[in-house]
């Protein structure tokens, strides 16, 4: 089998790599980074010059992209999926995309004889190393089926959530309840610490307690060690949570609390704050009360 891997990030990069080393397949790849491709190649992949090169040959295509303007160029431009991939591909999309744009090129693609699932993953970049991701994957069951194994090579959760589209929505949920947890923690965190009680304290109540979380204990390490390394930067955080504000104003569906936490993350990529961690968000509150929720030893 012939696998067409193209987007190798944060999250891309340790996905194309765990498909080569766990798959029987000849896995072409591209980025327009040069040293994200080398990182493949190094383990086995094959550079392709360009979209179309990693794409006309192969059985598969799996494509980790920044959001839906960039999947709409590499499925649907002039040297794309579109015109090059062959009829009979079966093509996972694991991109944070709208499901609206996800059902525009997949209408198109199949009109060429190609399959699309949108497969969207959550786990971030430890997930993607490790591979326990979780894969949403919307569309033909019996193309998932088929190909699952590839999927399993870097993902540990593998759910087939419905129809066409669907992927997407259950990421967007997903990530959408994920910031809103995000921006409570660092209400109480900021909270407590100015009614004086000692952050890391606060920290390993709330971790044995009830307000306990993955993305509160997220937000509670970056904080209390004043380290916003980007893992999961807040651009991409702000431009998921946008994505399904827009599919909540599609359906009429009332939001109370994404737009607030929307417009947190806007103050604090207007502070300079995109390029870090998501959980930079912190950082609007820290600076708006002039304290600093950090560890007694850093």
């Amino acid at each position: 089998m012939r696998i067409g891997f193209i987007g190798t990030g944060a999250i891309g990069g340790p996905m194309c790599r765990h498909v080569i080393r766990h798959s029987d397949a000849d896995v072409m790849v591209f980025d327009l980074n040069p040293e994200a491709v080398q990182r493949c190649t190094d383990v086995g992949g094959v550079a392709a010059a360009s979209v179309a090169e990693a794409v006309e040959d192969a059985d598969v295509l799996l494509t980790s992209l920044p959001g839906p303007r960039d999947v709409e160029a590499v499925a649907l431009g002039a040297e794309g999926i579109e015109g090059h991939a062959r009829p009979g591909t079966v093509y996972f999309d694991l991109t944070t995309n709208s499901p609206a744009v996800a059902r525009k090129v997949a209408a198109r693609l199949q009109a060429g004889g190609i399959t699309m699932l949108d497969a969207p993953v959550s786990g971030g970049v430890a997930g993607a190393e490790e591979r326990t991701l979780t894969v949403m994957a919307g569309g033909d069951a019996a193309a998932l089926e088929k190909h699952r194994g590839v999927l399993a090579s870097f993902g540990e959760n593998i759910i087939h959530t419905g129809d066409l589209g669907s992927g997407c929505i259950a990421k967007l949920v997903n990530n959408m309840i994920a910031f809103c947890t995000t921006a409570a923690g660092a209400e109480g965190l900021l909270l407590g610490t100015m009614a004086g009680v000692d952050p890391e304290l606060l920290e390993r109540v709330v971790r044995h307690s009830t307000g306990d979380s993955r993305a509160f204990r997220g937000l509670a390490k970056d904080t209390l060690a004043g380290d916003w390394s980007p893992t999961f930067a807040l651009d991409l955080a702000y431009k998921d949570l946008h994505l399904a504000l827009e599919l909540a104003d599609e359906l009429n569906v009332p939001l109370s609390l994404s737009p607030q936490v929307h417009n947190l993350m806007r103050m604090a990529r207007a502070m300079g704050h995109g390029g870090d961690n998501a959980t930079a968000v912190m950082r609007v509150y820290e600076r708006t009360m002039d304290t600093e929720v950090r560890a007694r030893t850093t």
